[in-house]
């Protein structure tokens, strides 16, 4: 078995890559076709973090020393509601884009 493998090893030849190879992936701005955007209740909030874990594009951001605990970069949010699935205290709710609230 080892023998094998070595031999395997000896003819596998390395990869070269010739150009340039992208090794940071930007995202791009998302937040213009989304059809509806989450609504956090401040005053229920108890800051666990729960929407942050779950998020899925990674743009919530728990902030516990502040009276806006929940911030949402809405470029990039795709209204997905999965925070608002996941919030334990239901203080997530999604409304639709072009409403006021």
């Amino acid at each position: 078995m080892q023998k094998q493998q070595e031999t395997l090893m000896k003819k596998l030849k390395r990869c070269r890559v010739y150009g340039p190879v992208a090794y940071i992936y930007a995202a791009a701005n998302t937040g213009s076709w989304r059809l509806e955007r989450p609504r956090v209740d401040f005053k229920a909030c108890v800051k666990c973090g729960t929407c942050e874990k779950y998020c899925p594009a990674n743009v919530i951001d728990v902030k516990k020393d502040q009276a806006e605990c929940v911030q949402i970069d809405f470029n990039y949010c795709k209204g997905c509601g999965i925070c608002a699935n996941e919030c334990p205290k239901k203080c997530i709710s999604m409304i639709p884009e072009r409403s006021e609230g």
